[in-house]
């Protein structure tokens, strides 16, 4: 059984084919990739597994329907091809999720003209379920008139409502569980991670790097870890860490500000929403139904601060609700529904701005001057993490690429890693006497390098989905650490301050519904 085991000092005693700083989502598929081809990588992370951008997606895996519009033929099929990878290795975490968008007539979004899309797309798709459970098959869209797509959306805004559009991606619920199941199949096959390891000097030779020096925030303590290829994922902080080992690269990632927001409302219907304001550049969101709520997104902002850890203003957050309002007359969302925010940062096409960077970048330092060894990525988004590794790693490695051999020396994760470990339903709550969810707590905390609680209950359960019980669950689990009581009072505090007090009666929001 796969387990993701923090030694660090023991880790120190080896030699590693490459480190990856970083264990977002993107170091983890390094981390995954490296292993798949032979190589014996070394995973660290500053603060906890999936902690800050990667915990804060809208949950989906996008097949890439949307550059149709711009007519990127490439993405389009890279983002397919990923998308099944994602339906094929965890069915049990990642389902279809049918999208409605309402159509009114005007620009791109005529019922003719999205019939014409939806039916390139089809053409364009090279075999979308290969490989894929039947149960998770993507099914091809399709174009609705007027009535149907009320009976699909009743709340739809019916004002020159002349039809809907149908198509499918797929969606994890648990997308926590998704990276940690990718890190424990690479773990399970020779990769090491460790969390809360920040690596802060390069080691250097004649030749290049040499390795890296690291603390142990746990500890205190600083270990060398010896590689020749280190390999910076570090997300918006990708260009700190460029800049501490060699020299900024501001093309690394210009940083805009992006948020999801959870109501405190049932989901409107078993679709994902795309919904426009009727307004001239009216940006389109995504209602999207998560365990029976509704979670909203994204919202964007420009992002000129330092500060990588973002929150929107109250404006902000308002103009966004205004937004959605506008788009769903009837939906009528205020301040006080919100549940949760979900802030983060994602790589705009340009300084100051507010749309996504359209290309992953790959850098070796040494063509700019830097050590050797030494490469930076940026991505773009969490559907094709894996890709980019795979670039990455072929850049790095050109004869390493994975064969049939290395396929069967690393299957498919196994069936344990899809029997919904960590997973609870939204409302559940411990009934008295049951210990059962203890050991099952326990069995996480042993084997998925749980270090405080937060890590438990917000990045390997779904406890912290609901803000509401989920200071209560925590208060609960006092006996399953080896902590005394300021230790635990001290993880309590620490858990509120992460989920932003509980129930996010947020302080920077006032304005009454």
């Amino acid at each position: 059984m796969a387990e993701i085991t923090r030694k660090p000092a023991l880790a120190a005693k080896d030699t590693y084919d490459l480190i990856i700083i970083g264990g977002g989502i993107y170091g983890a598929m390094l981390a995954l990739e490296a292993i798949r081809r032979g190589l014996y990588p070394l995973l660290v992370e500053r603060d906890d597994f999936g902690e800050f951008t990667s915990s804060n997606s809208l949950r989906i895996i996008h097949g890439g329907v949307r550059y149709l519009q711009s007519l990127d033929l490439y993405r389009l099929r890279k983002s397919i091809a990923e998308r099944r990878w994602f339906l094929q290795n965890f069915p049990n975490l990642v389902e279809p999720l049918p999208c409605l968008m309402p159509l009114y007539g005007k620009g791109l979004r005529r019922p003719f003209l999205l019939r014409m899309g939806l039916l390139a797309y089809e053409f364009l798709s090279y075999k979308p379920n290969q490989g894929v459970r039947s149960d998770r098959h993507i099914l091809p869209g399709r174009i609705i008139d007027a009535t149907q797509t009320r009976e699909i959306f009743s709340d739809v805004d019916t004002e020159g409502l002349q039809g809907g559009a149908i198509w499918y991606d797929a969606f994890m619920p648990d997308s926590q569980r998704v990276l940690m199941e990718i890190l424990r199949w690479a773990c399970n096959y020779g990769a090491t991670a460790l969390n809360y390891v920040e690596a802060v000097q390069l080691l250097k030779d004649k030749k290049g790097i040499a390795g890296i020096i690291a603390i142990d925030h746990e500890s205190g303590q600083y270990h060398e870890f010896r590689t020749n290829v280190v390999v910076n994922a570090c997300g918006p902080w990708c260009r700190d860490i460029a800049a501490r080992f060699d020299r900024d690269e501001p093309t690394l990632f210009r940083s805009m500000m992006a948020w999801n927001v959870l109501f405190n409302r049932k989901a409107l219907v078993d679709y994902g929403l795309a919904v426009t304001p009727k307004s001239k550049g009216g940006r389109t969101y995504f209602l999207v139904p998560w365990k029976g709520m509704l979670l909203a997104g994204t919202g964007h902002a420009p992002w000129l601060s330092s500060e990588k850890k973002p929150i929107p203003s109250s404006e902000q957050i308002q103009k966004f609700l205004d937004d959605l309002n506008y788009a769903v007359p009837a939906l009528g969302v205020c301040q006080n529904d919100i549940l949760r925010i979900f802030p983060g940062l994602q790589s705009a096409a340009k300084a100051g701005g507010t749309e996504f960077a359209v290309r992953d970048v790959i850098l070796n330092h040494v063509n700019h001057g830097g050590p050797n060894g030494l490469y930076s990525i940026s991505g773009v988004k969490f559907t094709t993490a894996r890709l980019v590794a795979e670039k990455t790693l072929n850049q790095i490695y050109p004869e390493r690429k994975i064969s049939e051999d290395v396929r069967r020396i690393t299957p498919r994760p196994s069936s344990y890693a899809q029997n919904g470990r960590g997973i609870y339903p939204f409302d559940w709550y411990p009934v008295a006497n049951d210990s059962k969810w203890k050991e099952s707590l326990r069995s996480l905390i042993a084997e998925e390098s749980v270090q405080h609680l937060d890590d438990l209950i917000l990045r390997r359960t779904s406890l912290g989905d609901n803000p509401v019980r989920a200071l209560k669950i925590g208060r609960l689990t006092g006996d399953l650490f080896e902590w005394d009581d300021l230790r635990f009072s001290k993880e309590i505090a620490r858990l509120k301050e992460k989920l932003g007090g509980g129930k996010v009666k947020v302080s920077y929001i006032k304005e009454e519904c």
